[in-house]
């Protein structure tokens, strides 16, 4: 049987899936039933500073982008950090922990960039008995423009120096969560272990604007007729938080580093994609606002029935083992050939295929054959670019085929020879790296 239990930086929890500092964790009533249903961990929803109370908008704090059938592909926000009295927080922390201690209870906190201000938060929330502290650098509204959240995790330099303060003034495991408005998700990683971090998390959310009333041409939402940027996550975000998990993972400076993958998780694949990545466990918010607590019942169930199914008995075994994989374009191997199949028995005959492949690629795909509607691959012309895959309506009718070494590419006539070994060195890689000295 597979064993869901992980320690993510010296923190235990039944399962990788916690979730995520935002609206689900606010309050005792929320965690209690988040635990309830089955959940690992909790991130507790961002405390500041004890001074004046944080003021959010009375009126649309989310947006959404949707499909033409209302399932969702985005989510915006720009609600702030909590906005209950920090002695409150900290006693109702402080109770949760009592009442569930095989749960991981991880606190995320902001407060300004002073010594002094870290200094006098982290004993009270240490003294709440709570596993860890997540340092909030990622947050890209409100807070941002007091000079807090993402305007501290847009410079390293401030990155390490405030996870130092926390290292300092407290004993507890310190995860540093990181934004993804910055060019290289490396360096602000790289910061936060200089400065003593025992994990990063991420991504945070995304700067963004939803669109605009058609009506009104107003921005949407909006409160009062104006509206601000927000924070943008949801499933549209998952590929850019796995290329960040992975580059933090591959990079020399950060390698190994425990890594608590955020983004687009919604289902056990999509946090296997992360570990496989090299991720230790993983935080929803948007899965969870949408679909409800128990929607950590099919993710665990998922995961364990495919460890069960690959033999695998724990996360460690198959943590980061995708990573390797992941490699720059010019490593690639230019020697692959593969070609697009169509299963004429499961073909529905909707020409999708055809008009994305003759419009806008290789015209590799015919739409009729002894005078009547038919769609069929011309190998001579396909180049295995994964349009008409991505195009089908009907799950595997349409594949891509690798053709074996000594195989003829019929779109050039060669054959297809086998990868060496020591392909990214190999003379015939016009792409090789050179031989190191």
């Amino acid at each position: 049987m597979a064993d869901l239990r992980t320690t993510f930086a010296g923190i235990s929890s039944p399962n990788p899936f916690w979730l995520a500092s935002a609206p689900p964790t606010d309050k005792a009533y929320n965690v209690h039933r988040a635990f309830e249903a089955g959940w690992g961990g909790v991130v507790w929803k961002t405390l500041g500073e004890d001074g004046p109370p944080i003021v959010n908008v009375s009126g649309p704090r989310y947006g959404a982008l949707l499909t033409p059938d209302r399932k969702l592909l985005g989510f915006n926000n720009i609600e702030l950090i909590t906005d209950r009295p920090l002695q409150l927080n900290l006693d109702e922390i402080r109770a949760v922990k009592r009442a569930w201690p095989d749960r991981a209870l991880v606190v995320s906190i902001m407060v300004p960039c002073t010594e002094s201000a870290w200094k006098a938060i982290l004993p009270m929330v240490e003294d709440t008995g709570c596993d860890g502290i997540e340092l909030n650098f990622g947050c890209p509204h409100g807070m941002s423009e007091r000079g807090m959240g993402a305007a501290v995790g847009q410079v390293p330099e401030y990155i390490e120096m405030v996870t130092a303060w926390c290292k300092q003034y407290s004993k507890l495991p310190v995860i540093v969560k990181l934004t993804p408005n910055i060019t290289d998700i490396r360096q602000p990683a790289a910061a936060a272990k200089r400065g003593g971090a025992d994990a990063v998390s991420l991504i945070n959310t995304i700067t963004s604007i939803m669109g605009v009333d058609p009506d009104t041409l107003t921005m949407t939402p909006a409160t009062g007729g104006y509206g601000s940027h927000g924070g943008y996550c949801g499933p549209a975000v998952k590929p850019i938080a796995l290329n960040m998990v992975s580059q933090i993972g591959r990079a020399p400076e950060t390698a190994g580093m425990p890594i608590s993958g955020i983004g687009g998780v919604g289902s056990w694949r999509d946090a296997l994609d992360y570990i496989a990545l090299g991720a230790g466990n993983v935080q929803v918010c948007t899965a969870a606002m949408v679909y409800g607590f128990k929607i950590v019942q099919d993710m665990a169930d998922g995961l364990s029935n495919w460890m069960d199914d690959k033999g695998f008995t724990s996360i460690e075994q198959f943590r980061g083992r995708a990573l390797p994989t992941v490699t720059e374009w010019q490593h690639l191997n230019l020697r692959a050939v593969s070609k697009a199949v169509i299963d004429q028995d499961s073909c529905i005959q909707c020409g999708r295929c055809h008009i994305a492949c003759e419009d806008t690629s290789h015209q590799a795909i015919t739409a009729v054959k002894d005078g009547k509607r038919h769609f069929e691959v011309l190998e001579n012309e396909c180049v295995g670019c994964n349009l008409c895959v991505t195009v089908c309506p009907v799950p595997e009718c349409i594949t891509l085929r690798t053709l074996a070494p000594g195989e003829v590419d019929a779109r050039t006539g060669e054959t297809v020879s086998a990868t060496p070994a020591n392909w990214t060195t190999h003379p015939n890689n016009p792409m090789r790296k050179p031989v190191p000295a």
